[in-house]
């Protein structure tokens, strides 16, 4: 062996050894090797932004396996992803290896490739080059700006704002974007308009529909008609009229294709057809670009996902066009090929667009390789990829103006017809928040100037403006691709993030801020305005494209920004919490008491006292809203708008109501308001035979429950949770509804599906659950036997991330493992590096323990614990000693008597 590689992944690796033949070894650093240790003092700017680095476990143990590797070998080739962090991984790679003195005499190149093909690949070993530097850097300052905004502004926000903590540098950004969007929503004011629309026939009898323009001998904008009384009015204008085609005006137009995908528009279109999200979507195209087994050879089906480029290289153009010709014909081919370029702010542009690797595998071909998620994901690269080199669509837009014979009242038809379908044949992209155009599915029928026409029915329908729609993923991700915030690789970790830490959730596909994400907002907003500002971030977007295209120097960018964000954060220094709370209280104020139209009383007047005033209070663990007479009134609610959904409802005077009785136990049921909202409870506990307190059944309400409408029976059948559903008609396995951390959940087997909002685990039917469970995930996949130890070796999905499982022993999977990349093999390599970590100390009981492996015979046996020596006598006594179970029961009992004596 004359060459190691280094990739990232250990099906990547796979893939590629088979690849180079066994002059090549190629090894896997499963992601970062090193990282900042989670800890102040990590970056250091008064040393000009000095940085320590911290290796793992996993990292070390990685880098030595490569070490070990390079003892037989020439040259080391660095082939992680071919992106910021890719490069950034084989920097680090590079450092440790140098550190360990393991690269003397040995040569180190780079390479790249843009999709995981034997051609590729072996073009990329032909092809080396050194290590980019500004790519380096670029890496460097982000990671030093998320570390410094995080590790700064988070400990000023926990002291200011107990509770709470930063979303992130970039996530604050979008978190912002989203609670401005939902306090534009609520400020809204619906706007009155009417239309009027008339049924028509032609002379030949053919129907169409045509919509009121002109009125009175004026154009009507759209609130001219603003009530039902003008509508009506307008209504009967067109009943009285006589009416006649005034011109007919056709028109074709032409309609390109869309560009090839790249990463955000590939995240927006799935989320829109195929109801993917981005984390969802990423980890699936992560998975054809590293390959699946077709015909015993893993194959790489795209090429790489993170990308900000539309371009496409010349060789696949011409494949595609080739492959149009043939399967469409020579009409669906466009004279010239199509040269696309990003009109994204700060596209860098470094790679190719998502395209498949080889045009002629069509979806078709190799559905049964794939998983559904795999096909349904490779079938929408493949068909965009082809469309965006077919040729335009042309469609007839046909235009009638209609009159009556005083000329003081015209309608208008439209409609189009496809005259070429182009690439439509193939593709049509689907928008956001845009109802389709009836235009392009109405045909008019044929009509002339002059044509005489049939009136019909006339219709005035009444409408309200519509508040502007609460992103999606797919909105959102386009809003921060069109404002330069982000990058290809970050867009699915910035909504992930804002789910993880409860600032947002989703509802209906849509993001909707949770009022503590709104309260991090507002003080963001009021203290640091200029770092959650859009336009700022999107700056230092671009002086961070500048280092890593060598037009800056990455040091010189952190003295500016670290120079302003420090006076920042020593301007909050002095701010009292009151003083926060204050300002916090006048800014939501509208938000967590908005005014009721309907009585028009006071929304801050306290319910409990009708005497206080309501605002936000501070409290160990976060924000809430009480009484301003405290401690005479103890009214408090959660942190929510009064009868929003995921509000527990009116306050308790003394927090504890009691329903009732049970009549099985005889213990009272009472309902309470904790730190985490409001539960039932049975009793108030006990103590067991050795006097340990035992905590009483607790349950708590679900989502959208209205604490004022709990009963006796309803408290009872919380507290008697889970409840069985049913019996599956197909499976024979038994359904269950309980109520989890995360809301009310059904469960059979290894499955578990979370309950839609207008689903009650209490009522639940047999029917409903089975079709939930129809879409469900299992929590745990069976990877097969294990070959030694026997038994089934699992993989599953916990709280911390993915891991596998063999009996009683765990292991995590690598950082950036998902759970579908997992062999069987690799889940027993990890099992048994996890017992290599754990030596065996035996108990007072003989029972094993396990503790961390010792790293030493000296540190494994410590001088002041080696054992003495026994007395000779001793020793030989218990040499000679039988065991218990050998003796007879005569001799068993004339040593217990000498034993007593």
């Amino acid at each position: 062996m004359a060459n190691v590689v280094v990739v990232e992944s250990p099906a990547k690796a796979k893939t590629i050894e088979k690849y180079l033949g066994s002059d090549f070894r190629v090894l896997a650093s499963f992601g970062h090797v090193r990282d900042l240790p989670p800890k102040d003092g990590s970056v250091r700017p008064e040393e000009d932004f000095a940085m320590d680095w911290e290796a793992d476990d996993r990292g070390q143990k990685q880098v030595r396996a490569i070490a070990s590797a390079l003892k037989g070998a020439d040259r080391l080739y660095l082939a992680t992803d071919p992106d910021r962090e890719g490069e950034a991984i084989s920097w680090h790679v590079q450092e440790m290896l140098q550190r360990q003195g393991a690269l003397r005499g040995k040569k180190v190149a780079r390479i790249t490739f843009n999709e995981i093909t034997k051609r590729a690949v072996q073009h990329a070993i032909a092809h080396p080059r050194e290590l980019d530097t500004p790519l380096i850097e670029a890496y460097l300052a982000r990671r030093a700006l998320d570390y410094l905004v995080g590790f700064r502004l988070s400990p000023v926000l926990w002291r200011k704002l107990p509770g709470s903590r930063s979303a992130g540098r970039v996530q604050s950004v979008a978190l912002r974007l989203i609670c401005e969007r939902e306090a534009e929503i609520e400020s809204f004011i619906p706007r009155e308009y009417w239309t009027v629309q008339a049924r028509f026939a032609t002379p030949s009898g053919a129907p169409f529909t045509a919509r009121l323009t002109h009125h009175e001998g004026r154009k009507l904008d759209q609130f001219d008609l603003n009530d039902e009384a003008k509508a009506m009015r307008a209504k009967a204008a067109v009943e009285a009229g006589e009416f006649s085609v005034a011109s007919v005006e056709k028109r074709r137009v032409r309609r390109n294709p869309p560009p090839p995908f790249q990463t955000s528009t590939l995240q927006q279109e799935a989320s829109r057809k195929l109801g993917f999200g981005a984390q969802m979507t990423m980890r699936t195209a992560q998975s054809l670009y590293e390959g699946v087994e077709i015909g015993g050879e893993t194959v790489g089906l795209i090429t790489y996902m993170r990308t900000d480029g539309v371009q496409m290289a010349r060789e696949a153009i011409q494949e595609l066009r080739s492959h149009i010709k043939g399967a469409f014909g020579e009409d669906y081919v466009p004279g010239a090929p199509r040269e696309y370029s990003s009109r994204a702010k700060n596209a860098q542009e470094a790679h190719e667009a998502i395209r498949p690797t080889d045009v002629s595998r069509t979806p078709e071909k190799v559905a049964r390789y794939l998983s559904e998620q795999q096909r349904r994901l490779y079938e929408l690269v493949w068909k965009r990829a082809v469309a965006s080199q077919m040729q335009s669509a042309e469609l007839d837009q046909t235009t009638v103006e209609i009159d009556d014979k005083s000329g003081r009242t015209k309608l208008r038809a439209t409609g189009s017809v496809i005259a070429f379908d182009g690439f439509l044949k193939l593709y049509k992209e689907d928008r956001d928040d845009v109802a389709d155009d009836d235009d392009e599915t109405r045909i008019l029928p044929p009509m002339r100037e002059k044509d005489p026409l049939k009136r019909g029915e006339v219709m005035a329908e009444q409408h309200f403006t519509q508040p502007p729609p609460r992103y999606s993923e797919a909105s959102l991700v386009k809003k921060l691709e069109e404002l330069g915030i982000g990058r290809p690789s970050t867009y699915a970790s910035i909504l992930q993030v804002l789910q993880d830490r409860e600032y947002v959730r989703l509802d209906r596909k849509r993001f909707v801020p949770e009022d503590r994400g709104r309260l991090v907002t507002a003080f963001l907003v009021s203290y640091f305005e200029r770092y959650v500002d859009t336009g700022f971030t999107a700056g230092l977007e671009e002086q961070l494209d500048d280092i890593s295209g060598g037009r800056a120097d990455w040091r010189a960018v952190m003295r500016r920004f670290w120079e302003d964000f420090a006076r920042a954060l020593d301007a909050t220094s002095d701010l009292k919490i009151s003083d926060v709370i204050d300002r916090l209280d006048e800014e939501l104020g509208p938000h967590f008491f908005p005014r009721r139209a309907d009585d028009g009383t006071d929304p801050r007047l306290c319910p409990a006292c009708n005497a206080g005033r309501l605002g936000l209070r501070l409290g160990r663990t976060g924000a809430f809203i009480g009484c301003s007479n405290y401690p005479e009134c103890r009214y408090t609610r959660p942190l929510a708008v009064p009868g929003a959904e995921g509000e527990s409802g009116g306050g308790f005077q003394e927090g504890i109501r009691v329903l009732g009785t049970d009549p099985a136990t005889g213990e009272e049921v009472t309902m309470r308001r904790g730190p985490y909202g409001v539960y039932v409870q049975l009793g108030e506990g006990t103590t067991d035979a050795k006097g340990k307190a035992v905590k009483p059944r607790r349950a708590s309400l679900p989502r959208g429950s209205d604490p004022e409408g709990m009963d006796l029976d309803r408290a009872l059948a919380l507290l008697s949770m889970p409840r069985i559903v049913g019996v599956h008609p197909e499976a024979g396995e038994e359904i269950t509804s309980n109520l989890g951390r995360f809301g009310p959940y059904l469960k059979m087997g290894n499955l578990s599906k979370s309950l839609d909002r207008d689903d009650d685990p209490l009522t639940i039917g047999l029917n409903r659950a089975v079709a939930l469970l129809a879409d469900a995930k299992p929590r745990g996949v069976t990877l097969g036997e294990h070959p030694k130890g026997g038994g089934p070796v699992e993989v599953r999905r916990g709280r911390f991330g993915p891991f596998v499982m063999h009996g009683k022993r765990v292991a995590n999977l690598p950082r950036g493992t998902e759970m579908e990349q997992v062999t069987l093999d690799e889940a027993v390599t990890l099992l048994a590096e996890k017992g290599k970590e754990m030596a065996p100390l035996k108990g007072r009981k003989g029972a094993a323990k396990a503790k961390p492996a010792a790293k030493s015979a000296k540190a494994e046996a410590p001088a002041e614990a080696a054992p003495r020596k026994a007395p000779v006598r001793k020793a030989a006594a218990a040499t000679a000693k039988k065991p218990a179970a050998a003796k007879k029961p005569a001799a068993r009992k004339a040593a217990s008597a000498k034993k007593a004596v």
